[in-house]
């Protein structure tokens, strides 16, 4: 990468090499340097990293080829990714049945990094769900997101000390409005409705919880994103930042509104240019209803690596996940890396007070190790496994698989 450049010279010429699936005018609209303008070092270095972060580019440069002493030619140099994704998944489901997940994603459908996928899914039952998303529909600030799924799982309800098995059915329509507000800050904003369906299939009755529950909501939805992280395909440093704010209420009368509010705040540092040190704290906290069906949940793919499958349920939660990752083999197209990791997290009790979190019953801790399968031409190629091993009270241990890096 070339950065030596001389001030008060004028971009006369900007070329992009290496595209052929995407769209040289849609690539040149998004960068900030522009034909005409005054040569600026730090957007044409915010603008490489700009395109490194597009699903369509794996990775980027550029060169800067001096006509005169006032003009010069920029050239960006970009590496594209193959974007037509098949994914499949496999885990165990909450009664340690055999379930996966298959389907497939277009990350640059028409070369304007429109995304378009659906999926199937089996976890005791059926699912399915489809999704389209165009961030640059209306020029390069604004684009929107639809998307639509029927889920249906087996899902374990904590109650009284004890717990029953209920089949949990959300069938939901979301409209999300996307504005990228520059190169390191998006918005995204909207709602949908759906409807959830709750049957009690097996386990401990109480006469407090219902046996059915059927309710039809509306949802809206607010969701900042910062990304200032450097990426050089898996080696990657610094900062990123997601908050998501929904407000849902029932259509029908007598049921509560509600509210949730998490925060995912990620830190990578490169390490000797062989591995990252990754870590998250996710802080969450939600409308604090009585209820055994809280949101936030203390399970395998989300938050604690080995703890089982949705094994207990909160209203508030507080977790820390850090990680390093060493590529043991790194080759010109694929990379195999070695992980060692530490899950760690606590949950607030429906109805209950913030001193919950500080309580030794909900506090997990897990370390453990794992591995990574990673393609750098396909889009998110990660296979992982990870094994955790529980150390706070009453653990747990399991393998944990996944197709992208966990955080």
């Amino acid at each position: 990468m070339s950065v030596t450049i001389s001030a008060q010279s004028i971009v006369s010429k900007i070329t992009i090499e290496g595209a052929t699936k995407t769209k040289l005018t849609f690539l040149k609209k998004l960068i900030q340097t522009v034909e005409g303008t005054e040569l600026d070092s730090l957007l044409v270095l915010d603008d490489v990293q700009y395109l490194k972060r597009l699903p369509s580019i794996s990775h980027a440069n550029f060169e800067v080829v001096y006509n005169s002493e006032k003009s010069a030619h920029v050239i960006f140099s970009v590496i594209e990714n193959f974007t037509l994704i098949p994914f499949a998944s496999i885990y165990t489901s909450s009664n340690d049945e055999f379930a996966f997940r298959i389907g497939a994603q277009e990350f640059n459908l028409f070369g304007r990094n429109i995304t378009v996928g659906g999926f199937y899914q089996y976890d005791v039952f059926n699912s399915y769900g489809v999704i389209t998303k165009a961030p640059y529909l209306f020029g390069n600030k604004w684009g929107l997101a639809l998307s639509y799924h029927n889920l249906i799982t087996l899902e374990p309800i904590f109650f009284e000390g004890t717990s029953a098995d209920y089949r949990y059915n959300n069938k939901a329509i979301e409209l999300l409005a996307l504005h990228q507000i520059n190169s390191r800050n998006r918005l995204s904003f909207g709602g949908g409705v759906f409807t959830e369906n709750y049957d009690y299939e097996s386990g401990a009755t109480s006469i407090n919880v219902p046996l059915t529950l059927d309710i039809d909501k509306a949802l809206f939805k607010l969701i900042h994103e910062y990304d200032g992280v450097n990426y050089d395909y898996q080696l990657l440093n610094g900062f990123r930042n997601t908050f998501n704010f929904q407000y849902v209420k029932a259509i029908k009368d007598g049921f509560p509104s509600f509210v949730i509010g998490f925060n995912d705040l990620i830190y990578y540092r490169e390490l000797y240019g062989k591995g990252v040190w990754a870590n998250r704290l996710r802080v969450g906290l939600s409308s604090n209803e009585n209820t055994p069906f809280a949101p936030f949940s203390v399970d395998n793919n989300i938050n604690i690596r080995g703890v089982g499958n949705t094994i207990d349920r909160g209203t508030g939660t507080v977790v820390f996940n850090t990680e390093y990752r060493h590529n043991l083999v790194d080759k010109d197209w694929f990379i195999l890396q070695g992980n060692i990791f530490v899950d760690a997290g606590t949950w607030r009790n429906p109805g209950g007070g913030l001193d919950d979190f500080t309580n030794a019953e909900n506090i997990k801790v897990y370390p453990g190790v794992g591995i990574r399968f990673v393609h750098k031409r396909i889009f998110n190629a990660v296979f992982r496994i990870d094994y955790g091993y529980g150390i706070s009270k009453d653990a747990a241990r399991g393998i944990v698989f996944g197709i992208g890096q966990y955080f």
